[in-house]
Formats: structure tokens, C-alpha cells, sequence
């Protein structure tokens, strides 16, 4: 009786414990990224599902080579800022141009649109692009595998981009996007930093790994800590608040999300309450059109890319209950307005604004894609239904319900 009585105590050890790992850990602490769909998607991959299989292969390949990226710093770069630090971020205005008419070419002249290819003279834009894509395509694979070698690449490169003291990043961005000539950076060079929203979801993806420690973590609060307060204080950082087009759009998409990783949630609120009134009410009109955008030479791409960031700021009010989606003022002005307003575009017909080159109707799709769990009605539906599907190897059939 002993022995058998022993014996179920096992079995039931073993069911338990079979319990308990299949048990999900803690949503992942992430904003812009939506922790449901993760959970889901991270059980779909353990299930096997056949839909995700070559978004998640896509995944893991790019997740190998950026194994062997990097480390990367901005401290790396030839020139030297005027602070003397190489520490602290530096690049060029890419629409400036050496004046034909002076004989040193000084002050540079503005060519909207045409970009000056002296700026990759200054590599620290580019730098810090590769790092935010390797980190998070490593923490990606990383929360879905649970393989501690991606980990351990994305802490490193983390590490060195941010917290070792002789690679790391100063935090600020006193020297952006200078004009020769006429300044050594301004306001507008915040736009550059907009991708560091990413690295914030994708430590949020490493907690728990045996790479990233809770000292890592602090330190990276305590970077961000610092440049926020950067972005409050500097008059670079008021300069691109007060921009009326997508740089001030994006200023408040790194706040808001900022303010949400540092527990600062009463900011992130307020940056994204006024954004009714400072964003969607001024950059708008009622019938979608974004007058700041197509007054550019590029006026369907950067019409594209500021809705993206206006949707970046409804994904981020969803954390602090202010429904950005569904916002729109006395005389219609909103995001679904906007959209609505640039889908017949997306759909065959001629755009008729500026566009120097080619303005790809594809740009559209997946902020198509990301409403359709926002907006429901039959209208919108059957245009999705013209949108060609997105690739098998897509990344976004891993993060969103709707692809």
C-alpha cells in the first residue's frame, strides 16, 4: 500500500509539474507591440501552426546573422563634434546642399527631398538603425524560442550602445541633423531617434533571460531617464515639440512611449491628450487630407509616414485609456479620415500631389492592415479586401490578429 500510495504522490508531482511549465509566464512589458498577440503567437509557434511557420523561419534566419551585427557605438565615427565628446550623437541635415553660388559652398542651401549624400560622411543615424533592428529581431526570436544565444547578442549590443562607458551614447542630441554653415544641430534631427521605441519593447521582451539583468535594466531606465528629460528641457527638444507636421508627431510618440517605460504614466497621458487638439486638430483637415505633409516634395510618403506615427500615438493611448482611434473633432477631422482620405490612392488612383520618384501605393497597406482591428464597418472591410495579403514571411503575421 506504501509503495502504491508513493507512487500516485509521483504521478501527481508529474502532472503538476507538467502543469506548471506549460503554464505562460508574464505578459511582456512592451507598448507599441500588443503582449496579447505575443502570448498568442508564442503559443501558436509551440502548437505548431502551419500559418506562421515561414514568418517565423524568416525570423529566426535574420535572427542568426544578427548574431554576428555589431557592437555598434556612435562613439566609432571619424568626426568629432563640437563638444569634443565622440560620445554624443551627430549627423547632417540630408535636404542641405553646398551653395553652386559661394566658392566654399557655405551656407548650405535646401533642396527638399534630394538627399546629400556628404551625410554618410557621419554614421551615426545608420549606426544606430542597424542597432535597433538587430536588438530587436534578436529579442523577438529570443521571447519565441527561448534560446539564451539571442539574448546574450541583443544585452551586448545593448550594453555597449547604452551602458559601457566608453561606447555608450550620451543622452541627448545636441549636434542632429547640423546645416553647415548655419548651425551644428537642431530640433528637426529628433526625428532620427524615433526607432529607440523599439529598443524599449524589446528589452521589455528580454526580461527573464539570464543575459539581461535587472542592473541592465536599470541602467537602460536610467538612459532613457535622461534623455526624456533631454527632450523636456533642451530648446532642440521644445523646438520639435512645437513642430506642427511629423516631426512634432513623432516628438510625441517618444515621449509618450518614453514616459510609459519609466512609470511616468500621468505624462505619457497628457502628451497624448493634447494630442486630440495639437496633433490630429491642426495637422488634419475634415476630409483627411494632411496640408503639412503634401506641401512637401515627397507628399505621399510623408502623408504615409505621419499617420503611421498618428496611429503609433492611438496604439500607445491605449495603455492609458485616451481612444486615439476614434477621435475626431467637431467638423470630422481624425485618423480614420486621414486614412480614408489616402486608401483610394493605395487602391490605383493617380496621385496628384508631389512626389519626387516613385510613390509605391504599397506604403499604405500594412497601416491598412494594423485599422482593421480598429475599424469595422463593411466600408472599410472591402477595401482591405483589395489590399493584397502580406507575405508568408512577413514579420507582422507574428505580431498582429489580423494578417
Amino acid at each position: 500500500m506504501k509503495s502504491k500510495h508513493i507512487s500516485v504522490v509521483l504521478l501527481l508531482l508529474i502532472i503538476a509539474g507538467t502543469s506548471i511549465a506549460a503554464t505562460p509566464g508574464p505578459s511582456p512589458r512592451v507598448f507599441l507591440l500588443n503582449s496579447k498577440t505575443l502570448e498568442s503567437t508564442k503559443q501558436r509557434i509551440r502548437n505548431g501552426d502551419p500559418k506562421l511557420a515561414p514568418a517565423f523561419e524568416k525570423l529566426k534566419q535574420d535572427a542568426k546573422k544578427a548574431l554576428t551585427a555589431g557592437p555598434f557605438s556612435v562613439a566609432t565615427k571619424e568626426v568629432t563634434p563640437p563638444s569634443g565628446d565622440k560620445r554624443d550623437y551627430m549627423s547632417l541635415a540630408p535636404y542641405f546642399w553646398p551653395d553652386p553660388a559661394k566658392p566654399n559652398g557655405l551656407p548650405y542651401i535646401r533642396k527638399d527631398g534630394e538627399r546629400n549624400p556628404e551625410i554618410e560622411k557621419i554614421d551615426n543615424h545608420r549606426v544606430k538603425d542597424q542597432m535597433e533592428a538587430a536588438v530587436e529581431t534578436l529579442a523577438l526570436a529570443y521571447y519565441f524560442t527561448e534560446d539564451e544565444a539571442y539574448a546574450e547578442r541583443a544585452a551586448q549590443l545593448l550594453r555597449a550602445f547604452f551602458l559601457e562607458p566608453q561606447t555608450r551614447m550620451n543622452p541627448n542630441l545636441e549636434f542632429a541633423q547640423g546645416i553647415p554653415g548655419i548651425n551644428t544641430g537642431r530640433g528637426i534631427g529628433l526625428i532620427e531617434t524615433r526607432g529607440l521605441t523599439r529598443v524599449i519593447d524589446a528589452s521589455g521582451l528580454l526580461a527573464g533571460s539570464k543575459a539581461w539583468s535587472t542592473i541592465d535594466q536599470k541602467g537602460l531606465e536610467d538612459w532613457y531617464s535622461k534623455f526624456l528629460q533631454w527632450m523636456l528641457d533642451s530648446k532642440n527638444g521644445r523646438d520639435e515639440s512645437a513642430a506642427k507636421n511629423n516631426h512634432g508627431t513623432y516628438y510625441d510618440v517618444q515621449v509618450a512611449s518614453f514616459a510609459l517605460f519609466l512609470g511616468k504614466n500621468d505624462l505619457a497621458r497628457n502628451i497624448l491628450l493634447t494630442a486630440r487638439t495639437k496633433r490630429i486638430a491642426t495637422q488634419l483637415e475634415p476630409d483627411g487630407r494632411q496640408p503639412f505633409e503634401l506641401a512637401r516634395t515627397r507628399g505621399w510618403g510623408y502623408s504615409c509616414g505621419n499617420l503611421d506615427g498618428l496611429m503609433l500615438l492611438a496604439r500607445l493611448g491605449e495603455s492609458v485609456q485616451v481612444d486615439l482611434w476614434n477621435y475626431k473633432t467637431a467638423d470630422g477631422r481624425s485618423i480614420r479620415k486621414a486614412l480614408d482620405f489616402l486608401v483610394p490612392f493605395a487602391l490605383g488612383k493617380k496621385w496628384t500631389y508631389q512626389q519626387l520618384g516613385e510613390w509605391p501605393p504599397q506604403q499604405l497597406y500594412p497601416l491598412m492592415r494594423r485599422a482593421a482591428s480598429h475599424y469595422k464597418d463593411a466600408t472599410f472591410k472591402n477595401d482591405l479586401g483589395k489590399v493584397p495579403p502580406a507575405s508568408e514571411t512577413d514579420r507582422n503575421n507574428l505580431l498582429s490578429d489580423e494578417l
